[in-house]
């Protein structure tokens, strides 16, 4: 009885935590958002980085951070440039498990993984998973804060 009485109190925090969770990946901001990385991989798979970092904010104060950090769109955009300077490179983008949370009406965190499928002479496939802070601008949802983290090869036994 008393795990079942355990089990109760559980579902009563968990099942409203994932409701508000599943309402906030269907709002019109969480849609929007998601249009904005889906252009993304669009861009990207086209190989068209000029148009693939139109997602981010034409701003002096972006941060980017992931092998090193960068500032500001211009040196966000070199940074892409030197490391994906081939279609090769580039390979093809995918995102998945993307989870938006809304911070307030014009800030939001977007988390999620992604996959670089390519050619070894491209570099071999990569993954790794970001979080993303984006800001409603009028020119719509940009990112703002970049981490992208690459986790480290395993070594082969």
């Amino acid at each position: 009885m008393r795990s079942f009485r355990t089990l109760i109190l559980f579902l009563s925090f968990a099942i409203p935590a994932t409701s508000t969770f599943l309402r906030a990946q269907s709002t019109p901001e969480a849609q929007a958002i998601r249009a904005v990385l889906d252009k993304q991989v669009v861009d990207w798979n086209r190989g068209d980085l000029e148009s693939f970092a139109t997602g981010y904010k034409n701003s002096p104060e972006i941060l980017f951070m992931g092998s090193k950090i960068s500032r500001g769109y211009a040196q966000m955009l070199d940074t892409y440039r030197n490391g994906y300077s081939t279609k090769e490179k580039m390979g093809t983008l995918s995102f998945t498990a993307l989870e938006v949370q809304p911070l307030d009406d014009h800030f939001a965190t977007v988390t999620g993984n992604f996959h670089l499928e390519r050619t070894a002479a491209g570099g071999g496939n990569a993954d790794g998973y970001f979080l993303l802070v984006v800001e409603k601008t009028p020119a719509g949802w940009k990112i703002v804060r970049d981490a992208t983290t690459v986790p480290p090869k395993k070594a082969v036994q």
